[in-house]
C-alpha cells in the first residue's frame, strides 16, 4: 500500500539528490492536482530545487499553459502518451527547469472507458535531452490512484537520477 510515509520517502531521495547536484525541477499535474508538487515541497530547502508546478487538469489548460496541441488531444485524447509528453515539452520550454514530470490520467469514479479504464495514468519524466513516458494501470479508488501516481512518479525521477546523473 501506497502513503505518504512512502512518498516522503521517495520525495527526500529526490532532494538529497538534486541538491546534490543542484538541479531544478518542475511539474506539470492532471490527475494529481498539485499532489506532486507537495511531495517535492514537503521537504525543508525544496526552494532550492522546485522551479514552478502547472496543475493544468483541463484541457485547455493544457493548450493555452504548456502548448498541448489541440489536435492532439482530440485525436489520441487527453490521457495518452502523445500528451503527456507534449506536457512533458511544453513545461521544459516554459521553465527551463533541469528536470520535469508531468501526470495525466483516470483518477475514477467516472471518466473511463473501454479503452481507457480508471486508473490508467501516464508519467513523463526526464531532462531536455531525454522524456521518457510510462502507461501504468493502478487499482484502487480516487485517492489510491493519485498516491500511487505521485509514488510513481518520484520513483521514476529517483532513477532517472541515478542512471543519467549520478
Amino acid at each position: 500500500m501506497i502513503n505518504w510515509e512512502k512518498i516522503n520517502q521517495e520525495s527526500k531521495n529526490l532532494h538529497i539528490s538534486m541538491t546534490k547536484l543542484s538541479l531544478t525541477i518542475s511539474t506539470a499535474e492532471s490527475c494529481t492536482g498539485g499532489m506532486l508538487a507537495s511531495a517535492i515541497i514537503h521537504n525543508p530547502g525544496s526552494s532550492k530545487l522546485f522551479n514552478k508546478g502547472y496543475i493544468t487538469y483541463s484541457n485547455e489548460s493544457k493548450i493555452l499553459e504548456l502548448e498541448v496541441n489541440p489536435n492532439i488531444l482530440k485525436e489520441f485524447g487527453a490521457v495518452s502518451e502523445k500528451c503527456c509528453l507534449m506536457m512533458a515539452k511544453g513545461l521544459l520550454k516554459k521553465t527551463a527547469s533541469n528536470l520535469i514530470l508531468t501526470t495525466t490520467g483516470i483518477a475514477g469514479p467516472e471518466g473511463s472507458s473501454y479503452k481507457k479504464p480508471i486508473g490508467l495514468v501516464w508519467i513523463c519524466h526526464g531532462d531536455d535531452k531525454k522524456q521518457i513516458s510510462n502507461k501504468f494501470v493502478f487499482e484502487g479508488n480516487r485517492l489510491d490512484i493519485r498516491l500511487k501516481t505521485t509514488y510513481q512518479a518520484l520513483k521514476l525521477t529517483n532513477d532517472f537520477l541515478k542512471k543519467y546523473y549520478l
